[in-house]
């Protein structure tokens, strides 16, 4: 999946730490699962704008994932205000996931 982004430093650190976000229902991580759309820094305003989607509309743990997403980004960068933009569109499919988000699932 191509990840629109703003700062290519920044957006492979930022990816990286999400790699430790995973959704607890599948246990893969939202990077490799193909859930990350875009990550845009705001260098004046020390703003992240994370936009992301969910493996369905109805994801019982929604609110977790985005959740863990955010205290992650705030985490790995101190000072910003990451905000996370939830968007179907387009839809999440299994073809977005990585290829070493499919090795792992079919080692489970």
């Amino acid at each position: 999946m191509n990840i629109i982004n703003n700062s290519n430093i920044k957006s492979t650190v930022a990816l990286a730490v999400l790699q430790n976000v995973v959704d607890p229902e599948i246990g893969l991580n939202v990077v490799d699962l193909g859930l990350i759309y875009q990550i845009d820094f705001d260098e004046i305003g020390k703003k992240i704008f994370c936009m992301m989607t969910l493996t369905t509309q109805f994801c019982p743990m929604g609110e977790s994932v985005t959740d863990a997403a955010k205290a992650t980004l705030k985490s790995a960068f101190p000072g910003y205000d990451p905000t996370i933009e939830l968007t179907f569109n387009p839809s999440w499919n299994h073809e977005m996931i990585s290829k070493e988000g499919r090795e792992f699932l079919n080692e489970r």
